[in-house]
């Protein structure tokens, strides 16, 4: 017998990047009394892991619960990024309901269609919260017009289109249900979640269901289960059977050994939990998501939407260069292979293929976003290895015809800037679709691209728009192959010999291009040192010194002047490095070198391929 389960809601937030999810989270539990009064407590509490609090963004989808009015709200806050997307299609299906954030300003972008899309696909009631309505170029109507309009073109239903409009800002913490009067705090949101999330219902005579929809990692207990108890009761020490949707093979019985419930930022242990309820569980090794915990009289697995697929490859190498092993702490191929291994325990959309060398591990994902987030985790922790340029993966169709993951690139540019944006996009095979004036006065175009004209063109456009452009991109199914594309226009400055990098020998290089290194820098032959004007290669010797003799002295030399090195980020790197080349990573240094270091076989390669 169905029974409803009223002190209890599960909701999700979510939203484009950067509209203030996790800042509204953060609200919600310091005005639901989860820290005390004289707390200290960090901005963004919710983004625990360092590369997120950096970069501002949510990489990973966090639990958490508050309790108001005797009723525990579980909430989800799930990323905005695009390269994210695996995480927010996964965690709807532990939820009723979800709370849309949408800027004041912004108003729906593509992210925020995107998410609400996969809502929608679940016909999950939607709470619309306008959040930073104290911007002073906030347009709350105007965004009411705009997200209906969004409804509408994803087909809501009639329950659908009727949801609910809070006014908040997140930063001050206060929310209203009028966006003319101002809040006082964020009780009014509180009560809609109340008021029009449906409690979760179940068969609390059933036999135990709960469905895993995120894996989450501990060094101490390994991996641990995140799932909402959709029928039955849940135990510990309770026999289980772990059965999955997509495959008919899996089918073992498990125990639980250990369950939790979330409450504030904690995970509580409990004896057991009943419908509805979101629960952490430990102690079944071989766990994944999509896989349903049953019991073992009537296994029945619970249907699950299968993960999207990667769309982007690059290759992890063992560092091989003259300077391997200086710097990182694990630098071996058993070390680099059981750390991407180890990453598939909570990376869903992350794939790691070995290749026919022992050196080299094939790794896809999302996005580059996806993939540096793993190499600057990776860096932080002590390795040192050396990735390729990323490159996307192709399928053929029925016709044996090539197909290419295909995006839609939003952009917002000041109108001097649109000029320049279409021309380089349609250099990179991009088409453009449409062309309109936002409220700002800005220009929005929008375009059909390839993924793989998108690879290496941010900082491009940052520097086209001079840091103006907004570029927004969203994956849209593959398409045909578009034809041939050149990445750089630009030729690498490489390195002639190895030894320190000396004052003499960059002043000469200076004038052939920009330079990436400074005085005093290990270099090594087949090193790249800096970007030239022209579209070839140059080989320079960064090493030389002044010969001295009685006409040439060395106090000459303080009169070089030389301008100051581009000193690349990981993300520019990944952008610059070209199909020949490797970007070397180590835990102190990041180095552009070619595949192949000698310059005799370098050339004679390129003549076989010319």
């Amino acid at each position: 017998m169905l029974k409803t389960r009223e002190d209890v809601r599960n909701v999700a937030i979510i939203a484009h990047v950067d509209h203030g999810k996790t800042t509204l989270v953060d609200e919600l539990l310091k005005q639901s009394g989860v820290f005390r009064a004289n707390q200290e407590v960090a901005e963004r509490v919710m983004d625990s892991n360092d590369i997120e609090k950096e970069r501002g963004i949510t990489i990973l989808s966090k639990n958490t619960a508050v309790t108001y009015k005797n009723t525990k709200i579980n909430i989800i806050d799930t990323p905005g990024h695009a390269d994210f997307g695996g995480e927010v299609e996964r965690v709807l299906k532990m939820v009723n309901g979800v709370i849309l954030v949408v800027d004041a300003f912004e108003g729906a972008m593509p992210q925020t269609k995107f998410v609400l899309k996969k809502a929608l696909e679940l016909r999950l009631p939607v709470i619309v919260c306008i959040n930073k309505i104290d911007r002073p170029e906030a347009r709350p109507a105007e965004v009411i017009d705009e997200i209906l309009e969004l409804f509408i073109d994803l087909e809501a239903s009639e329950e659908q289109l009727d949801c609910p409009f809070v006014f908040a800002s997140a930063k001050t913490g206060v929310a209203s249900l009028d966006m003319d009067t101002p809040g006082t705090d964020m009780l009014p949101l509180f009560e809609t979640i109340l008021d029009y999330i449906p409690a979760p219902t179940g068969d609390e005579e059933a036999g135990t269901q709960v469905l895993i929809s995120t894996i989450d990692y501990n060094e101490y207990v390994g991996r641990i289960g995140v799932g909402k108890v959709d029928n039955g009761t849940i135990r510990v020490n309770q026999e289980v059977v772990v059965v999955n949707h997509h495959d008919a093979s899996v089918q073992r019985k498990v125990k639980v050994s250990k369950l939790y419930e979330f409450d504030g930022l904690n995970k509580v242990e409990v004896a057991e939990a009943g419908i509805g309820s979101i629960v952490a569980i430990s102690g079944i090794t071989d766990i994944h998501i999509g896989d349903t915990l049953c019991s073992p009289e009537n296994p029945q697995p619970i249907p699950f939407q299968k993960i999207s697929e990667p769309t982007i490859a690059m290759n992890f190498i063992v560092n091989d260069s003259p300077l391997a092993g200086q710097e990182g702490k694990y630098v071996t191929s058993r070390h680099l292979r059981d750390r991407l291994f180890r990453e598939l325990n909570t990376d869903v959309s992350l794939r790691v293929e070995e290749t026919d060398t022992t050196e080299s591990f094939k790794v896809s994902g999302r996005g580059e976003l996806h993939l540096s987030v793993l190499i600057e985790n990776m860096r932080r922790e002590g390795y040192e290895f050396a990735v390729s340029k990323a490159e996307v993966l192709y399928k053929t169709d029925e016709r044996n015809h090539k197909l290419e993951p295909m995006e839609l690139a939003y952009i917002d540019v000041p109108e001097e800037f649109a000029g320049s944006v279409i021309e380089k996009l349609s250099c990179r095979k991009g088409e453009l679709q449409g062309m309109s004036t936002t409220s700002s006065g800005n220009t929005r175009l929008e375009f059909s691209i390839p993924s793989r004209g998108l690879i290496g063109y941010r900082g491009e456009f940052m520097t086209s728009t001079k840091g103006t452009g907004i570029l927004n991109t969203i994956f849209d199914g593959y398409g045909p192959y578009k034809g041939d594309l050149q990445y750089r226009s630009q030729g690498s400055l490489i390195a002639f010999e190895s030894g320190e990098a000396i004052t003499y020998g960059l002043y000469n290089a200076q004038d052939r291009g920009t330079l990436f290194i400074g005085p005093g820098e290990k270099v090594y032959s087949g090193m790249v040192v800096g970007q030239t004007g022209k579209a070839e290669d140059i080989e320079i010797n960064v090493c030389k010194k002044k010969q001295l003799t009685n006409t040439r002295s060395s106090s000459a030399d303080e009169a070089l002047r030389l301008s100051p090195p581009k000193i690349l980020s990981l993300e520019q790197a990944l952008e610059f490095i070209d199909t020949d080349e490797l970007l070397e990573v180590t835990p102190k240094s990041l180095r552009i070198r070619k595949k192949i270091l000698d310059p005799t076989l370098r050339k004679r390669s390129n003549i076989k391929k010319a």
